[in-house]
């Protein structure tokens, strides 16, 4: 909606309708619309698209009444999400050991877009961890996340032809400042102290490799985001950029200090009634060192579906995935789309040239087609189901597979 008036109107009342979980004084906080102040249309609107990104905000809109004297009534509406949710995720692993990842957030603690949740995971091996993000907690502008990790994955690491099973743990304590310079440019900027410990399980390993590694480490981390995209209950538009710095530091005769960096970029395009185009575009790289514990991993549940459980790793990546969205069942509480996808993406080899980006052997390839049922009442309660199937790749002998999860794929 926009409002225009050749008359400097000014906004003689401000109500919000709708909220309930959400504190109204929250609410009139972060917005830039204020009682008393002239009738903006275009800060109206920004503050829409801004609430329609909250995680507690299903949708949102404005009403503007016209007064006498060149006033004005301006009521904000609000239709919530429910957001204590349930997390359960299941797959096998790499030897083929059935997993699952049980855990429990709140995306609107005390009513003021607080995230604070934990998880608990068993893949043969106990992990835990908790995370707390207040992006408001000191103003509009400034807030601070917490986290807290204790992780252990059975992890094959790859030493050219050969592959060994490895027991990896990280233990990690993060701390992040959270900026938000406006609408559209927000920073996360902070230090995480962990340690990482790898025992050798099974397989081939390569001569001077340790069999067992106990790291202490830093990581200072700086995350930039540009966010143009407009929401629609389960559609999405526009353009948004992450782009993601670490430097880890060490003190170990295995590993020298790395620094890596990737940048996400999304572009979603509304076609027709019940259509959506979705991209995604992942650029990355990192210090070249030739180590089976490079950072980027090739998994179908992060970026080739139907590809496999960590078929592979290197130290630069570009990965491209596409899809088409179309809804079939649009109701009140619950919308069901299908999809088809293709996921592409090529690896640069630990120790590697970057031309390894462009060679045709290291060429993945998967497409195919998915179903997913959300729920336009709860935050981010997407059950998507695909299944992918191999198009091109010549280093891996699976020919696809299903892959489940919450949340869109991206």
């Amino acid at each position: 909606m926009q409002v225009t008036c050749a008359q400097k109107t000014t906004i003689a009342s401000l109500e919000i309708v709708g909220q309930d979980k959400i504190k109204t004084s929250y609410l009139k906080k972060i917005i830039t619309t204020k009682q008393g102040e002239v009738l903006d249309s275009v800060k109206l609107n920004q503050d829409i698209t801004f609430l329609k990104r909250l995680p507690a905000v299903s949708h949102a809109y404005f009403t503007v009444t016209r007064l006498p004297n060149f006033k004005s009534h301006v009521k904000i509406g609000i239709e919530e999400n429910f957001t204590l949710l349930p997390s359960l995720n299941f797959w096998t692993t790499t030897n083929k050991q059935f997993a699952y990842k049980l855990g429990l957030y709140e995306y609107n603690f005390l009513g003021n877009n607080t995230t604070f949740g934990g998880f608990y995971q068993n893949n043969g091996f106990h992990s835990y961890g908790f995370t707390y993000r207040a992006p408001n907690l000191f103003s509009k502008k400034w807030g601070l996340a917490i986290s807290f990790k204790d992780w252990k994955s059975e992890e094959p690491l790859y030493f050219g032809e050969k592959t060994a099973n490895y027991l990896y743990n990280n233990t990690s304590v993060e701390l992040l400042g959270l900026y938000q310079l406006n609408l559209k440019h927000r920073i996360d900027f902070g230090i995480s102290f962990f340690s990482e410990k790898y025992k050798y399980l099974s397989g081939e390993t390569a001569e001077g490799v340790p069999l067992a590694l106990d790291l202490d480490k830093k990581l200072l981390k700086l995350v930039y985001q540009y966010n143009g995209l407009d929401y629609y209950y389960q559609y999405v538009s526009g353009f948004k950029s992450v782009l993601y710095t670490q430097y880890v530091t060490t003190q170990n005769d295995f590993q020298n200090d790395f620094l890596i960096a990737w940048n996400d970029f999304f572009y979603y395009k509304r076609i027709g009634a019940k259509g959506n185009w979705a991209n995604k575009l992942r650029l990355g790289i990192a210090s070249n060192e030739n180590s089976p514990f490079a950072p980027f991993a090739l998994d179908n549940n992060v970026n080739i579906r139907g590809v496999g459980i960590l078929v592979d790793r290197g130290t630069g990546v570009a990965v491209l995935n596409s899809e088409y969205r179309h809804t079939v069942y649009d109701k009140k509480w619950l919308a069901i789309q299908t999809n088809v996808f293709t996921d592409a993406g090529t690896w640069r080899e630990p120790g590697g040239q970057l031309s390894d980006l462009f060679k045709q052997e290291k060429l993945r390839v998967f497409s195919g087609i998915g179903l997913r049922f959300i729920s336009k009442k709860i935050y981010n309660a997407t059950f998507r189901i695909d299944y992918g199937f191999k198009v091109y790749d010549t280093r891996n002998t699976t020919k696809g597979g299903l892959v489940f999860g919450l949340g869109q794929y991206f």
